[in-house]
């Protein structure tokens, strides 16, 4: 793992932090966390708040409540996602795990991060992104979360590690602090969309910056 990665890392958690602050991002309880976690797979967050709104309305919106209900009850609510069914399985296989393995998501919080990890990633489909977002956002662990905005802002700044390898150089750059995992993900996403998404690459600050 090369100097100038692990320094190319830190330059983009200065840059993102100077640039955006703090930002408030994924609000919800444990609960929401996980199931949206799911659902967020392979759509637009869009897409996801309109499946979070439909399973709350429906008293869904937990994983006790998605353990007892009939995949027909989560499939109707759930649509707007996109794949329904599959993440019907997914949600149904991850609230069995929560029910079945901790008796509830009060238990499952004293695990350790990564013995939890581990478990998460047996899940029917719990890939790592998943499984990282489960931990640091819904149990407030140091996990740093790697998708594609992070695998492709950093290709772009020349750091061309697999996914695996990104997620040990940000933890070794962030403060040991869940929080700054989070706000270091959240500034990631949001730039990704603000400059990525809309191909604004000449006017990217992270390429284009002396810092």
């Amino acid at each position: 793992m090369s100097g100038s990665s692990s320094s190319e890392c830190a330059r983009i958690v200065r840059v993102l932090n100077g640039y955006y602050g703090h930002i408030p991002w994924w609000p919800g309880d444990t609960d929401e966390v996980l199931i949206g976690a799911v659902l967020t797979q392979q759509t637009r967050w869009e897409n996801v708040v309109r499946a979070l709104a439909l399973l709350k309305e429906r008293s869904l919106c937990s994983v006790a409540a998605l353990y007892e209900a009939e995949p027909r009850e989560i499939e109707s609510a759930i649509r707007s996602t996109g794949f329904y069914k599959v993440k019907t399985r997914r949600l149904k296989a991850l609230a069995t795990f929560v029910v079945q393995e901790y008796g509830g998501i009060g238990s499952m919080a004293e695990c350790p991060t990564e013995l939890l990890r581990e478990r998460l990633l047996r899940v029917s489909g719990i890939g790592e992104e998943t499984a990282d977002s489960i931990l640091c956002f819904g149990f407030h662990r140091a996990s740093f979360v790697i998708d594609a905005y992070t695998h492709r802002i950093c290709g772009c700044a020349g750091i061309l590690e697999e996914k695996s390898r990104l997620k040990v150089l940000f933890e070794e750059v962030l403060p040991p602090d869940p929080d700054a995992y989070r706000q270091t993900h959240a500034h990631i996403v949001e730039y990704a969309k603000e400059y990525c998404g809309k191909k604004r690459c000449e006017r990217c600050i992270l390429m284009n910056s002396s810092e």
